[in-house]
């Protein structure tokens, strides 16, 4: 390895490090917004540790607002890490966000409806009530550009969410690994990309340039919301000229997966075994049955989808549940 790079692995563990000594700060043990105890989320955009239940409103709010992650079960960026660190943590983050909270305001606690927890959260982060107006603060601002405008006295116009008031039960991890015999769009051959929809979210792998056999192995995550439908899957042609052009769709049945994690509780506890199975019909896209397993405590779903509307084309892909309660 060179010297370059073990001084850029040295800082990069020096920054979880310090991400870590963050985390167990006394006030980053309970939630930013509700006070419940030992937090095991945050949002990356307001550098706050926030509970489960919160967790649900913040995702609401859109990721131009919070952006969340698990502390426990997501990878962090450099950068992640960076937004965290320069705001400090949760007393001082309130600081900011609360420092004209009226002393009579409802304040959620960990017993709080979802519409209570909902109404200060929006209130705290989305409409800035608790700021004075000339320090609001640009929801497209990473959180220490945010919190320096604030120091400057600089305003700029909050946005609105548009995914409204959601409650989500789980996120649902989607490794996108390959496509094979896809369709022709180009003078031989065509640019995929994959798009995957899920109530009002999208998610997009690369472009593969000229190629119509695939493997992008890209990992894309949606938030999964109480009352969920189908994951959509579209597989479009890049075009520089004209509009893009669509390759084929599919559906996934999310039902089966959900369905059989829920039954079976918490993966950690249970040996690698197979809990579950969405079976092949006319009605869907699926090539073969797609079986749901437990492998290493995480609940997992292989399957080869036949692209619909479309001449040929397949798409491999592997899904994993992970439920908000974990």
């Amino acid at each position: 390895m060179s010297s370059f790079n073990k001084d850029k692995e040295k800082a990069s563990s020096a920054k979880k490090r310090k991400l870590k000594e963050l985390l167990l700060k006394s006030e980053n043990r309970i939630c930013a917004d509700c006070r419940s105890p030992d937090p095991k989320w945050a949002s990356v955009n307001t550098g706050v540790f926030i509970c489960v239940k919160c967790s649900g409103v913040h995702r609401s709010l859109g990721t131009h607002i919070s952006k969340v992650l698990s502390v426990t079960l997501d990878e962090w960026t450099e950068d992640q890490i960076d937004s965290m660190l320069q705001v400090g943590g949760n007393s001082y983050a309130n600081t900011v966000y609360e420092a004209f909270l009226p002393k009579d305001y409802p304040r959620p606690t960990a017993n709080s409806s979802n519409e209570e927890r909902a109404d200060f959260i929006r209130a705290k982060y989305e409409t800035q009530e608790f700021l004075k107006p000339s320090l609001r603060i640009g929801s497209s601002k990473s959180s220490s550009d945010s919190f320096k405008d604030s120091n400057h006295g600089q305003a700029s116009a909050s946005f609105k969410s548009e995914v409204g008031m959601i409650e989500f039960i789980g996120i649902l991890q989607i490794k996108v690994k390959k496509g094979s015999k896809l369709a022709i769009r180009d003078f031989r051959s065509s640019d995929p990309y994959v798009v995957l929809t899920l109530g009002q979210q999208k998610a997009q792998t690369s472009v593969m340039k000229a190629n119509l056999n695939p493997v992008w192995n890209e990992v894309l995550k949606l938030s999964v919301p109480q009352a969920y439908g189908p994951l959509k899957l579209q597989v479009f042609d890049q075009d520089v000229i004209s509009s893009d052009d669509l390759m084929g769709e599919a559906e996934v049945d999310l039902q089966p997966l959900i369905t059989s994690a829920s039954a079976f509780g918490d993966p950690d506890s249970l040996p690698d075994i197979q809990i579950g199975k969405w079976l092949t019909s006319n009605d869907n896209a699926l090539v073969k049955d797609s079986a749901i397993n437990v492998i290493d405590g995480k609940v997992k779903q292989e399957m080869t989808l036949k692209l619909q509307n479309v001449e040929s084309g397949e798409i491999e892909l592997e899904l994993e549940w992970i439920a908000l309660n974990q």
